[in-house]
């Protein structure tokens, strides 16, 4: 059996899976992501690689590469907040000397709309828009199952917009430094270490697996972060409404796993529309941790269909 490798690149993780030509995910592997080394990444995404081709018996057909962040069309390379060494640097062009066998690059979070709007939870809907809650914020824009790019490629990157003034106001929150060199990007807010720093700004301490966890058990701190946090997250997927109108909106990342969330968001959302603006159906992601990669998949797939 031929196989499609798609790699899913995160802040944190590294996570290759090989599907079929059908994209039923086969095999799965996760390594940590080396996020200050430039060298030792590519040497781990060339590893993995070589590793799952040994542990299934055969190379892939073709491999496809969620990236983050965005590239400079002209002179390829990369700038990246959340995996800082990747910024700078030719990644593409680097990883296809290193690897030598048929790439495809996408971005991290274009894939994961795309894996959702082709048999994932936005399967066979007008347009959709993939919203990642995790290590950053972004998304990507899918109209009947086609991915919007964009003139620059960064269709979909809300994580970069800036959080409204009276709302930091409102919760006394400071204006944050981004990696992408701006300041007060949404993703420093709703992202999971987003969530964690509003927890710390109100006097609290954990990750933001803790804060949902101490929220689950009726701690009073960890149930205000959650407040204020869905107030923020409510008005910035209200402005994404307004915007684009998507159809549906599918959330990814380690947040979306807080069943809560799904029960909370559509009200907080609305409190920032005006009259007569619905909310879209905001649902889970088929896929999971693994929508991501399934798209880089299905990237691959679309450039080597299997014969």
């Amino acid at each position: 059996m031929q196989h499609y490798y798609g790699i899913d690149i995160g802040g944190t993780k590294i996570e290759l899976v090989a599907c079929d030509a059908r994209l039923e995910v086969l095999h799965r592997r996760r390594i940590d992501t080396p996020t200050r080394d430039y060298p030792a990444f590519l040497h781990a995404v060339a590893t993995l690689i070589g590793e799952v081709g040994t542990e299934l018996g055969q190379p892939a057909q073709a491999i496809g590469i969620g990236l983050p962040g965005v590239v400079d069309r002209a002179s390829g390379r990369q700038l990246s907040a959340n995996v800082p060494a990747l910024s700078g640097q030719t990644v593409g062009r680097d990883l296809q000397a290193r690897i030598g066998r048929p790439l495809h690059f996408g971005n991290d979070l274009q894939c994961f709309a795309l894996s959702e709007a082709h048999g994932g939870a936005a399967d066979g809907q007008p347009s959709m828009f993939g919203a990642i809650l995790g290590t950053g914020a972004g998304g990507g824009y899918c109209v009947q199952g086609r991915l919007i790019d964009g003139y620059n490629g960064i269709a979909g990157e809300w994580g970069h917009w800036s959080v409204a003034a009276h709302l930091l106001a409102k919760h006394g929150l400071p204006v944050i430094d981004c990696a992408c060199g701006l300041r007060g990007c949404v993703e420093r807010y709703v992202s999971g270490g987003g969530l964690a720093m509003i927890h710390r700004h109100l006097g609290g301490d954990g990750d933001a697996a803790a804060v949902i966890a101490r929220a689950g058990q009726g701690d009073a701190l960890a149930t205000q972060a959650l407040d204020v946090h869905r107030d923020l997250l409510g008005h910035a997927l209200a402005s994404l409404i307004l915007a684009i109108d998507p159809h549906v909106i599918v959330l990814g990342g380690g947040l979306s796993k807080d069943e809560r969330l799904y029960r909370e968001l559509p009200a907080a959302i609305t409190a920032h529309l005006f009259t007569g603006v619905r909310v879209p159906p905001i649902l889970p992601p088929m896929f999971g941790d693994a929508g991501g990669a399934r798209g880089a998949a299905l990237l691959a797939r679309q450039h080597h269909p299997i014969s």
